[in-house]
């Protein structure tokens, strides 16, 4: 039953559209249930502002409470502050759980009107300006609040919290914190909390070059209260002082370990050396606890006996990235010989280059893996729905049924799925393809014939080299996973020019000989994934003319989000005719990100992007690459809804800064979420300008990364 709502003016008593049919079925013709499920797609703010407003029926169905209690605001970008304040005095009685995640475009007073939501039981507030006075006067009023997510900016003072906030607070019980600052943020008056997140994002050095010091501010409670918590996660961007303070959240763990605790993960990239305290709470977890979610960082594993120690039940989320872990110890100490791991729905092994091969510390990365080993992990997580087995030389031996995608595709319930380009490559020549030549020799190089744009200079993309074979093990594996929704194929060696709080990367190290073996005939063969949804090639040399693309776009109509980095040759861009090509077919695509030397971002590649409708947010980073200014601010006019623009390539700083300036000139006041940052990419203060970027593009699109099995499913919201 719809909850009834004050009275609209109506246009009519149907849409406009479908009025219009003639003898046709009539949208509003179908039941309730599903009308309700047609509109739970539809932005909230369009659904109560507009879609409510065209009749009765509509105008009651709006207002149904499995609508309107749960409210999205992460990523609709084209809620502006008028459109949230009213959205917020119309139905703020009904919301029980908001989320504004991201939402950077909007003003502190706006934020505030959340206050008036008085029953919200859940709210994420991630990446929105929030001062701690205006936090206090928020929160003193939200008394049925259960589920917290902040951010902690420098100048947050916890001496700015009302009784009546701090009593909010003590009845919390989830709570996400993003640090910005050292800070222990709200946690010490949370004395309820069972899950808590720990984002830490802060910057070694403020904007004037001050070294920050990790000491908490003078005057905070240095006691959180951990006793009835049930989840601790804590991710660590790079940088010495994020450790420091992480390490002040952990000694309160090490004098007391929660009984409850059942999920224990640090994500730290880089090494974390133990100290006293972190020894003590792995021996007490090792006692205490029963775990079934477990990260750490690699120093803590690494030729340590602490896998043996800890006792898991049913477990749905183990991370060893970047470990020392080796096949024999995997077995052993994580499911121990072949135990039953139905339960676990999600692995990362990233950067665990020993994990599918013996104890022999005499192996070399290239050697091949023991596939006894991949077969005892399959057949023990049966029910793998994510897996992550990407920056790592994991090279099959011959013999049937012994390659590493034969024995994945045993894995039929899979989701998301993270591999080294040279994982996938055949174990030996096959007979229905010639020899794949060196990447080198793929395109005339230096007074080589040049090639023209438009024309063919390798086969086609219909041609033979851009059909999948049946024959190779990896468009078999494809076959049986059909509903993979994310995959990542990325070179073992691959790093990306635009590292995380460093200057840009001027080289980079070879592909692995074996990725000579995939080329364009393999991208292909991921056209056979029709529920594909995000996708991520990098380091590929072999794709001589990128015509598999052409299938990718053909036939992945759901594809969201695409990732491209480092494919052919580096000295030339041979693919740009098939990504055009490709492009014309991607309806759905939101997110772009490109990252190609050499790469002319000009008015043919727009011209093709344009034909994205759906396109949100583009990334592109080229050493050495170019752009037309005019070409881009035409490709801005024609999509709407772009509303993030980064672009780092080798164009000086003057004209950088010009067209950057006219794409916010132009296109700011009519989109209020746009974010454009265009700046050289080898320029000294590149670092500086990377840090005003919004942590939700900048973690999304903006920066390189595998992003199978990295968190726990479900993690938040």
């Amino acid at each position: 039953m719809a909850s009834s709502g004050e009275d609209t003016s109506y246009d009519g008593d149907a849409p406009p559209a479908a009025a219009s049919m003639a003898d046709g079925a009539h949208l509003l013709g179908f039941s309730d249930e599903i009308l309700l499920h047609i509109l739970s797609h539809i932005p909230s703010t369009d659904l109560v502002l507009n879609v409510r407003r065209t009749c009765r029926k509509l105008a009651v169905l709006c207002l149904d409470k499995s609508l309107i209690h749960t409210v999205l605001l992460q990523k609709d970008y084209e809620a502006s502050e008028d459109k949230v304040k009213q959205l917020v005095r119309e139905i703020g009685r009904e919301i029980q759980q908001l989320n504004m995640a991201g939402c950077y475009w909007l003003s502190g007073s706006t934020i505030e009107h959340v206050a008036r939501c008085r029953g919200l039981v859940k709210v994420n507030l991630s990446g929105c300006r929030l001062t701690s006075l205006r936090l206090s006067k928020m929160l003193s009023v939200l008394q049925h609040l259960r589920s917290l997510a902040i951010d902690v900016s420098p100048g947050f003072d916890a001496s700015q919290l009302s009784g009546e906030c701090k009593a909010t607070l003590s009845r919390v019980r989830e709570l996400k914190q993003t640090l910005y600052t050292p800070s222990y943020g709200v946690v010490p008056c949370c004395t309820s909390l069972e899950k808590l997140l720990l984002y830490f994002e802060i910057l070694d050095r403020t904007r004037e070059g001050a070294i920050l010091s990790g000491q908490l501010m003078v005057g905070q409670s240095n006691v959180p209260h951990y006793q009835n918590l049930r989840v601790f996660y804590a991710r660590l961007a790079p940088g010495y002082i994020n450790q420091e303070v992480v390490r002040l959240y952990l000694a309160v763990l090490s004098d007391r370990t929660p009984e409850n605790l059942h999920a224990f993960l640090i994500s730290v990239p880089g090494s974390f050396a133990e100290s006293g305290a972190t020894k003590n709470l792995l021996d007490s977890m090792a006692r205490n606890v029963v775990l079934d979610a477990l990260q750490l960082p690699k120093s803590w594993l690494n030729g340590s006996s602490l896998l043996q120690h800890m006792r898991f039940n049913n477990p749905f989320y183990f991370s060893f990235s970047r470990c020392t872990l080796s096949g024999g110890h995997l077995i052993q100490r994580v499911i121990n010989g072949g135990k039953d791991l139905r339960s676990l729905a999600s692995l990362n092994l990233s950067g665990c280059v020993h994990c599918l091969s013996p104890d022999s510390l005499l192996r070399k990365a290239e050697d091949d893996i023991d596939s006894g080993i991949l077969e005892t992990l399959v057949a023990a997580c049966c029910n793998l729905r994510h897996l992550n087995l990407s920056a790592a030389h994991h090279h099959s031996s011959e013999g049937p049924g012994r390659h590493l995608c034969q024995l994945l595709a045993r894995l039929r319930h899979l989701r998301s799925l993270s591999l080294p380009v040279c994982s996938v490559a055949d174990s030996a020549p096959r007979a229905d393809r010639a020899p794949a030549q060196p990447a080198m020799h793929a395109v005339p190089r230096g007074f080589g014939k040049k090639v023209r744009v438009g024309v063919q200079s390798c086969p086609g993309p219909f041609s033979s080299q851009a059909v999948p074979q049946p024959s190779s093990v990896f468009w078999s594996l494809l076959k049986n996973v059909p509903f993979l929704e994310r995959l990542e194929l990325i070179g073992s060696n691959f790093s990306s020019a635009m590292p995380r709080n460093e200057p840009a990367i001027r080289n980079s190290l070879p592909p692995c000989s074996r990725a000579q073996n995939v080329g364009d005939s393999e991208v292909a063969a991921i056209g056979q994934l029709a529920f594909l949804r995000h996708l991520t090639l990098a380091q590929l040399p072999s794709i001589l003319t990128g015509s598999g693309l052409v299938s990718i776009g053909l036939q992945c109509q759901q594809l969201q989000s695409l990732s491209l980095a480092n494919l052919g040759m580096m000295g030339k861009v041979v693919y740009m005719s098939a990504l055009s090509d490709m492009l014309k077919h991607c309806k759905r695509l939101k997110d772009l990100r490109l990252e190609q030397p050499y790469f002319s971002a000009n008015a043919q590649f727009f011209q093709a992007l344009s034909q994205c409708s759906a396109l949100q947010r583009l990334c592109l980073v080229s050493r050495s690459g170019t752009l037309q200014p005019e070409a881009v601010l035409a490709f801005m006019a024609r999509c709407l809804h772009v509303v993030v623009c980064h672009m780092f390539t080798g164009e000086s700083l003057t004209t950088c800064k010009s067209l950057q300036q006219s794409l916010l000139r132009s296109f700011q006041a009519e989109r209020p979420a746009l974010n454009v940052v265009i700046f050289p990419l080898l320029h000294e203060g590149l670092t500086d300008v990377i840090r005003d970027v919004p942590m939700v593009h900048l973690d999304e699109i903006t920066l390189f990364k595998s992003r199978v099995a990295e968190e726990p499913p479900n993690l938040w919201w």
